[in-house]
């Protein structure tokens, strides 16, 4: 389409088409697309309410609207540090953001982990005349690799990962680019901790529910109160090393309890 992006944003065969399904090396941004962020930001928003808690979706509405949102950018993947020394890559448009992520962690060393470690902003304007990484920067130039931009991912001060954006061109990011996505960033941390806290909350719901359930079992058939038959689950919980919840849900699908016999302790009869 020849139209410029603010043109295009107005005519009558835009649409979706100005933001198609993210595909491998594909939906590179135009420089100038950022003119529209304001609109791009609306669109990001609504579409992470619609996918309201599903951490995994979420993801993958803040890497999709990046790729289409950030000038130069051929990739986007976000990379997450699981207790602080496991690299996972989540919701990549493409296999080059989850190839450059297996890379990072096997080399213990690269721009995505700096930006989450190191809490700044990194941009890679050449690979190949990269020195900051020497190993790194010479397998990622062999995956196709040109240009980088990695952004932490922060909430109230906690490191959540890196936002990283990929071009197979170099010099793809420019100063437009860089300040893009910082915003966009910014923005896509608060809805994936947003996101990450409502899924904490259901599975936390979820298991209340199954240990009132187990309690409510216990309670009928031994005769006892609600407050000996938690008592009774906490007991088996640290005899058979299993959690509480474990344990809670087995004897609510299966009625019986493991370990122990669970007429004695817990204070029922």
């Amino acid at each position: 389409m020849n139209d410029s992006p603010d043109r295009a944003g107005r005519s009558e065969q835009s649409g979706e088409e100005q933001r198609p399904a993210p595909t491998s090396g594909s939906g590179r941004a135009p420089h100038g697309s950022g003119s529209d962020l304001g609109e791009v930001m609306s669109q990001v928003a609504r579409s992470l309410q619609e996918e309201h808690g599903d951490v995994g979706a979420t993801l993958e509405a803040i890497t999709s609207a990046a790729v289409h949102s950030v000038p130069g950018t051929d990739e986007c993947g976000i990379t997450l540090v699981i207790k602080r020394r496991k690299v996972e890559s989540r919701a990549p448009t493409g296999d080059l953001p989850r190839r450059i992520d297996r890379l990072q962690e096997r080399l213990g060393e690269g721009p995505c982990l700096d930006a989450v470690y190191e809490e700044q902003t990194v941009r890679i304007d050449d690979i190949r005349e990269e020195r900051r990484w020497s190993r790194f920067a010479a397998e990622a130039a062999r995956l196709g690799v040109r240009s980088m931009l990695s952004f932490q991912l922060f909430v109230t001060g906690g490191t959540l990962g890196a936002l990283n954006l990929y071009a197979q061109e170099p010099r793809a990011f420019g100063e437009e680019a860089e300040s893009i996505g910082l915003v966009f960033a910014s923005h896509g941390a608060i809805a994936l901790a947003g996101a990450q806290a409502e899924e904490h909350l259901r599975v936390a719901v979820a298991s209340r529910d199954l240990i009132g359930q187990a309690k409510g079992i216990l309670m009928e058939r031994y005769k006892i109160t609600a407050d000996d038959a938690f008592r009774l689950l906490v007991t088996t919980s640290s005899r058979t090393n299993r959690k509480l919840v474990t344990i809670a849900e087995e004897l609510s699908v299966t009625g019986a309890m493991p370990g122990p016999d669970p007429g004695r302790g817990g204070g029922g009869r």
